[in-house]
């Protein structure tokens, strides 16, 4: 299959999953603890998966599909092709109707994202890239700003199921705020990602982010023309979970000792 009608059916798929958010009630009460402080699944993060995990793999049946509700944390993506899917990335805001949530998928291919969606369907925004082909906002090409660290707007999430990275998340928060023109928290990484992206702000990092957290969003700011890695600069893997910091071109990284 060509690869823009591959991308044109994935945001299809992606997209007739919006009314379960959108007309979702009574959030609270199909709520369920996962591992970890501030860590939930809904029945509607559940059935996103599921509806995402059909539709998909009838695209690229033979492809591995690692998906957050299914914490397959073995599985393996390095051969072949791989669906990372977070049905629901915000769903703490999603549990309180706050608006700053999203579906995201991507499609890896040796280990590799080589396609990214996300979606906001409260803002209807799609963003969306191919490997090698650039990023684009609702079919509008998008990149990333070219302003410097001192004018920068800076995105961060808090590792809310670490408790140990708490603290350091604020320390390192604050190293790269004292630097900066302001700070903002959104609570949706992929979300964050797509910012950075369309150039709304310029660095985002998060200490422990996992596979599906992130990698629709980081192919997406790589064709938007920024650069995404570890803090150390170090580039990112798409196995497990790790540190990751996004940014446009003329913000540097800073020195932070984890």
């Amino acid at each position: 299959m060509q690869e823009e009608n591959l991308l044109q059916k994935i945001i299809d798929i992606v997209r007739d999953c919006e009314g379960i958010l959108l007309n979702a009630t009574d959030m609270e009460r199909k709520i369920h603890q996962k591992a970890g402080r501030g860590n939930f699944v809904t029945d509607y993060d559940s059935r996103v998966q599921a509806i995402l995990q059909t539709r998909l793999l009838g695209l690229i049946p033979d492809a591995v599909f690692l998906g957050e509700e299914d914490q397959m944390d073995h599985t393996d993506i390095s051969k072949g092709y791989a669906f990372i899917v977070d049905p629901i990335d915000g769903t703490a805001n999603f549990t309180r109707n706050y608006h700053a949530s999203c579906i995201s998928v991507a499609l890896a291919l040796d280990g590799s994202p080589i396609l990214g969606v996300v979606h906001n369907p409260y803002q209807q925004e799609t963003f969306c890239a191919l490997k090698g082909k650039g990023a684009y906002l609702n079919g509008e090409r998008i990149h990333t700003s070219d302003r410097t660290l001192a004018e920068s707007l800076i995105l961060f999430g808090t590792a809310p199921y670490n408790e140990a990275l708490t603290r350091k998340s604020f320390e390192v928060a604050y190293r790269y705020m004292s630097r900066a023109e302001d700070l903002r928290r959104s609570g949706s990484a992929a979300i964050d990602l797509c910012m950075v992206a369309c150039g709304r702000a310029e660095f985002f990092f998060e200490l422990a982010l996992s596979p599906w957290d992130y990698a629709a969003g980081a192919l997406i700011v790589e064709e938007a023309g920024g650069f995404v890695s570890d803090l150390q600069g170090r580039p990112l893997t798409y196995d497990h979970r790790q540190a990751i910091a996004a940014r446009a071109p003329r913000v540097e990284l800073l020195d932070v000792s984890l």
